[in-house]
């Protein structure tokens, strides 16, 4: 049986299914997904040929920077999305799933940039920028 899974915006107007194993979940703690989301982003990610999308007219997606850019819900603001250009995966945040999303934590990234209102300390490895299998900004993982 493969996996299925669903989520959306808060609104509602964005919604998405996923098919099959999901990478576990990862934190970032850099300065962008701060900013974006006031603390730090959890995602998953998968293959976009396993990720369906209904309602995508309502997502904007911002060039973050050169290399990566980040969709949200242009109605209501929920930040969905990361995705790194030329790249044939997606980031999800791991909060637009619904519930029970039987995800599982895995690391933390970019650390270093962490913002110095809170402490990590929930066991998990920590990466002071990214892991070698997790490839974010402008780094190329073992995918590649």
């Amino acid at each position: 049986m493969v996996e299925e899974r669903t989520g959306g915006c808060l609104c509602g107007a964005v919604r998405f299914r996923t098919r099959g194993r999901l990478r576990e979940v990862v934190y970032c703690h850099c300065s962008q997904c701060r900013r974006q989301t006031g603390l730090y982003y959890a995602a998953t990610d998968l293959e976009d040929s396993r990720l369906e999308i209904d309602g995508g007219e309502h997502l904007t997606w911002y060039a973050a920077s050169d290399f990566a850019r980040r969709a949200f819900c242009s109605r209501c603001g929920s930040a969905m999305f990361w995705k790194r250009l030329g790249a044939d995966v997606t980031s999800i945040l791991a909060g637009s799933f619904d519930q029970p999303s039987g995800l599982v934590a895995k690391s933390h990234i970019f650390v270093a940039d962490k913002g110095d209102f809170y402490e990590i300390q929930d066991g998990l490895p920590q990466f002071e920028r990214s892991s070698w299998d997790v490839p974010v900004a402008g780094e190329a993982g073992p995918h590649e």
